[in-house]
């Protein structure tokens, strides 16, 4: 299947074209044309997969099949980040290379008063997070009565994120019919659909990849860690290896992040730290940094685990395995896009073995393990396991007195 099967603009196929996209994605071979039939639409799909441009090109095209002159925002597209708000905008203006549609982008960490004064000029398409679109509709600096199209990304973060309520009350401002596309890496659970209920219509629904499952050009291995200065060796061969070109390393906690950065530094790896205490200029200037090249290593919290859209990044690194596997995806699907081949590496400590467990129950499928010669582990998943579950049945049962002090103690 080709872009030109869609009866796509000439002008919206040349800017495809330009880009470099040489045939629809799965998701896009299926949203695009319900979009365009005026549907909604409830997409999920893993990472990576070509979401974005799934919904900014009947976007583009259902402007240039209706056209009236900009005035308030018609196509409204809401993003959980910052940083997807600005990658999605980036897609906007590419796609519509061509088209004279004036776009903008509103989020939370800019100056409100110059986004009123964007605002208070003619916008086709706006892209925003909720938060700071909600303050501005709040202060009477946006108008969104005049939307037609809304699309809402990465919906099952932006209820992780707590976001939901902020969504229902920015819809509650649209008082005309609209078309809606709801697009998510996972369907999984009742929050989402639940969601999707509230927004859409008798949606067509797609799912391209089952909720649990990765990008399939990503390859998983996990490495067995003794303690931290062997996670340490095994994390800079790792890196220092000539097909690593470009890494994600992940860390639970901001702390982390920051002593790895300095350890990977000490080693003479070119490493930067990104974590949410950043303001929000310093952070788009580390990511520049990593997508031009000049950093190898971003070390990072999961502030960068999405919106990030790079195709370069060789490898994904979990320096700390995350709590919930739909969180795993998400973080290794910053490798593997487009079609290209990412490598996804765990490093696993004896502490982290119910954490491996979850993300494999989640992903119905077990992670190969493999070894790097001189670095071996002293142990084996099945030893620790046989050593955590008799550690637990030594442990001392609380007597009934203590229970029931306990118990007061509590009360109070």
């Amino acid at each position: 299947m080709t872009f030109d099967e869609f009866d796509l603009d000439p002008i919206l196929l040349s800017a495809i074209e330009k880009i470099g996209y040489h045939k629809p994605t799965p998701v896009q071979q299926e949203a695009i044309p319900a979009m365009l039939d005026r549907a909604d639409v409830l997409a999920g799909a893993a990472t990576g997969t070509g979401k974005t441009a799934a919904f900014v090109i009947p976007a583009l095209q259902y402007l240039l099949d209706e056209p009236r002159p900009a005035r308030f925002p018609r196509v409204l597209i809401l993003a959980p980040t910052r940083e997807l708000a600005f990658q999605i905008h980036k897609t906007v203006k590419q796609l519509g290379t061509h088209c004279e549609f004036p776009t903008a982008v509103i989020t939370g960490g800019f100056n409100q008063g110059k986004q009123a004064q964007t605002l208070s000029n003619p916008t086709d398409i706006l892209v925003a997070t909720p938060g700071r679109l909600s303050k501005m509709m709040e202060e009477d600096q946006v108008n969104l009565s005049y939307v037609e199209l809304l699309i809402i990304d990465e919906a099952d973060r932006m209820l992780d994120m707590g976001q939901g309520p902020t969504v229902r009350t920015l819809l509650e401002a649209i008082p005309g019919d609209f078309q809606a596309g709801l697009f998510s890496a996972t369907l999984s659970g009742s929050g989402v659909r639940k969601f999707a209920d509230e927004i859409l219509d008798e949606p067509v629904e797609i799912l391209i990849d089952a909720p649990n499952r990765k990008s399939e050009q990503i390859q998983q291995v996990s490495y067995l860690a003794n303690d931290k200065d062997h996670k340490h060796a095994l994390l800079t061969n790792l890196l220092n290896d000539p097909s690593c070109q470009s890494a994600i390393v992940f860390c639970n906690k901001k702390e982390r992040a920051i002593a790895v950065t300095d350890f990977l530094q000490s080693q003479n790896i070119s490493a930067q730290v990104l974590h949410g205490d950043f303001i929000q200029a310093v952070r788009l200037e580390k990511m520049q940094k990593f997508k031009s090249g000049k950093i190898k290593v971003l070390v990072a919290t999961d502030v960068a685990a999405r919106g990030l859209d790079m195709l370069n990044i060789t490898h994904v690194i979990n320096y700390d395995l995350p709590y919930r596997g739909d969180i795993y995806i998400h973080r290794i699907g910053r490798t593997g896009r487009a079609q290209q081949v990412g490598i996804a590496v765990n490093l696993v400590e004896r502490h982290d073995l119910k954490a491996l467990e979850r993300i494999e129950y989640h992903l119905q499928q077990k992670i190969p393990e493999a070894k790097i010669a001189g670095l071996e582990p002293n142990f084996t998943i099945k030893s620790a396991i046989k050593v955590q579950s008799k550690a637990q049945k030594k442990k001392p049962k609380k007597s009934a007195k203590k229970k029931a002090a306990s118990k007061k103690k509590s009360k109070k």
